[in-house]
């Protein structure tokens, strides 16, 4: 190489060294646009976990992680089953969730139980009902500690952990057994305010507004363009309720989730209509962002005092492709039906805002309880919100039942919650300490039971057990629970006093409980006369949607009944009273509110919402929640028709043949003849579908063979 190709290599170099620094510029910003993004992607897939139903499967494909990668970042989504768990060895365990704290066995001395039912019957033999009346059998000791640790978490039988609040010993404990100081419900004195409500359908266009039906012109069915079609036909609408079609998914596909296309939606800028701040005595602010039932709340820009509501027919009921003249006439036979039993009942935005409204009218307005029902401490609030668990929703997969079902029968428990409202308890409530119960005799432990009662236990599943699980246990993940069957299993749980007795009582086995701490409330009727008057409206709609000679009116009827069924079973879930969430908006750039969560942004603002905690709601009730729920959990796996001597439920079916619960409904292999009589509570065949079936591994699977046992049985299959 000569000197001047020399001095040539050396300007190629350096013209090299500079593309070079400009590539390694390029890179270091689209590594830090990377990391942003990755970093965003975790933080979504971690908030993605405090959604009861988040699978780790649809996680991982949405997000092109592995599903490893997804365990990682969010362990509560680890989708290993409890059994595999269970078996790990505790180093395997640590790293994806935190390391349980020993716990000091305490010492236990025996105290008199109740009397559990007879032993087991001997292999292959079918079980036996046992009457009610029959003489109890020699007791069964129910261990009780004799101290318990304020600070010890729930141990967990499926190897997982969720740490459950305690009462504390002391002044502390004593505020859990106390009341809020000056709130109480009371009776309103005045009459619930009506809106001008249409129904619009946003495929068609189809308004109807009172007794006119129109067809719009929607445009793109953003916010505001649906907000002005519907003013300009029909002035003065407050409530605008969308039976057919989801404007607020369209676009979906560019969002990461459903909840964030809902978002942006919402917060489709306008020029006319902005978000209500809320005004008046009855106000109503901000939009409610979720993923299927969204509401939004605008007002005009040049009036903002005016405020629409823009809402889903599904908050009632699955409209299931009905015209919105038919949803219109299921509200007015609603109304109708209600005002039969309430003379000021006004249909308000959600069933459960009605639902509580027209409970406020039952309040009594003579009595001890005149003056309106006290409502429970924000300690004790916050310990049912977190241990009162909802409806039962469980699969049963392999091995637990065959890989081939021999078939697969729905059995739906009809109305469940509404013949659970007979009884909840009232006042301020009674602890009940270990040391307490040890010292009851065994009538009088049974009394604490069937009380008004939620309960801090021990539970141990017994040698030989070869059924469903009796007792939920939590798990990772907000308010999961699981129902561990496997003999020998150990776990610390709460639960109420009618699922605790069951247990100790099963006509199979009694199991092992031991109580380290419990509740128990003044017997009373605070919702019975709510609950029966519910009941009367369903029983007229659902009457005559089998007997009116028009066939839309019966439709219309039909979704009325299934309307009122949303009113209670809402109206029950308001009682429990979850810690408030705001939703709100910032513009991009300025300063967020602390605490907030990110639920999405588009080019102007961000959206986000934050939990608020326990507002002070004079209609906070949760113990009254957490009864309903625990005494249809407890239907769900044995209950007596008295009228027909017969005992029903999970627990009088064959061992191995219950496939899953949903909450109210329960899928077997087992095809036997319950009564039914059409009774709240009681049990409906919905479905049939012949084998062999492959047992179902996931939700998704269940629901697909749900839907073709319905439709086989509609259709007089295996009847």
């Amino acid at each position: 190489m000569d000197r001047k190709s020399y001095t040539a290599h050396l300007a190629g170099l350096r013209e090299l060294r500079t593309d070079i620094t400009a590539a390694e510029k390029t890179v270091a910003a689209a590594q830090k646009e990377l990391d942003r993004l990755t970093a965003q992607r975790a933080r979504r897939v971690a908030g993605l976990a405090g959604y009861e139903g988040a699978q780790a499967a649809a996680v991982a494909k949405a997000s092109g992680l592995t599903l490893a990668d997804v365990v990682r970042i969010a362990p509560l989504l680890d989708p290993t089953p409890a059994a595999v768990r269970e078996a790990r060895p505790a180093a395997e365990t640590s790293a994806a969730s935190a390391a349980p704290v020993p716990v000091a066995e305490p010492a236990v001395r025996p105290v008199a139980a109740i009397p559990p039912a007879p032993a087991p019957a001997p292999a292959g033999a079918a079980p036996v009902a046992v009457p009610a009346d029959q003489p109890a059998a020699p007791a069964a000791p129910v261990a009780a500690p004799a101290t318990v640790a304020a600070a010890q978490p729930a141990a967990v039988a499926g190897g997982g952990q969720r740490e459950l609040p305690q009462i504390p010993q002391g002044p502390a404990g004593d505020r859990f057994a106390a009341v809020t100081s000056g709130l109480v419900s009371t009776r309103p004195n005045f009459t619930q305010q009506t809106r001008v409500t249409v129904f619009l359908d946003a495929v068609t266009g189809e308004l109807v507004a009172r007794e006119h039906t129109l067809r719009l012109n929607l445009g793109a069915k953003s916010p505001g363009e649906i907000l002005d079609a519907v003013l300009a036909a029909a002035p003065g609408t407050e409530r605008i309720y969308i039976t057919a079609g989801a404007p607020w998914h369209d676009g979906a596909e560019r969002y990461s989730t459903l909840k964030d296309a809902v978002a942006a939606w919402l917060n489709t800028p306008s020029e006319r209509w902005t978000t209500a701040t809320g005004a008046g005595k009855d106000k109503l602010a901000g939009h409610f962002v979720h993923h299927r039932q969204p509401v939004g709340r605008y007002a005009p820009a040049a009036d903002p005092k005016n405020v629409v509501e823009v809402r889903s027919i599904g908050e009632w009921f699955d409209p299931d492709g009905t015209d919105p003249a038919t949803c219109r006439d299921a509200f007015r036979l609603l109304w109708q039906a209600l005002r039969r039993h309430w003379d000021d009942a006004v249909l308000m935005g959600s069933p459960s805002q009605t639902g509580r409204d027209l409970w406020t009218r039952t309040i009594p307005t003579k009595g001890k309880w005149a003056g309106g029902y006290p409502v429970m401490s924000e300690e004790l609030r916050g310990l049912l919100h977190a241990t009162g668990g909802q409806g039962r929703t469980e699969l049963l997969p392999p091995p637990r039942v065959p890989q081939q079902l021999p078939g697969l029968v729905e059995f739906d428990a009809t109305f469940a919650y509404g013949k659970q409202t007979w009884k909840s308890g009232v006042g301020a409530p009674r602890r009940v300490t270990a040391a307490a119960f040890a010292a009851m005799d065994q009538a009088a432990q049974a009394k604490a039971l069937m009380a008004c009662s939620h309960w801090h236990i021990r539970v141990t599943v017994p040698q030989g057990w070869s059924h469903v699980g009796l007792l939920p246990a939590p798990v990772p993940g907000d308010r999961a629970w699981e129902y561990p069957a496997t003999p020998g299993a150990t776990f610390t749980t709460w639960a109420g006093g009618a699922e605790v007795h069951l247990a100790l009582t099963n006509h199979l086995m009694p199991w092992k409980v031991e109580v380290l701490d419990g509740l128990i409330w003044e017997d009373g009727k605070p919702i019975d006369d709510w609950g029966k008057k519910l009941k009367a409206a369903w029983a007229d709609l659902t009457n005559l949607s089998r007997m009116h000679g028009d066939e839309r009116q019966r439709q219309a009827a039909y979704l009325a009944s299934r309307a009122v069924r949303s009113i209670l079973l809402f109206g029950i879930g308001g009682f429990a009273q979850r810690p408030r969430t705001v939703t709100g908006t910032t513009p991009i750039g300025e300063a967020l509110p602390a605490g907030v969560e990110i639920l999405g942004q588009d080019e102007t603002v961000v959206t986000w919402q934050r939990s608020t905690g326990f507002s002070r709601d004079p209609n906070a009730h949760p113990e009254w929640a957490a009864r309903v729920w625990s005494g249809a959990r407890t239907a769900l796996l044995s209950m007596k028709m008295r009228e027909d001597d017969v005992m029903v439920g999970a627990l009088h079916l064959p061992p191995h043949s219950v496939v899953a619960f949903r909450t109210d409904a329960i899928y077997t292999t087992a095809d036997v003849t319950w009564p039914y009589h059409g009774q709240p509570g009681e049990f409906l065949k919905k479905g049939h579908l012949p084998g062999p079936v492959a047992a179902p591994t996931t939700p998704e699977e269940l629901l697909a063979l749900r839907d073709l046992g319905r439709a086989h049985y509609a259709q007089g299959g295996s009847r």
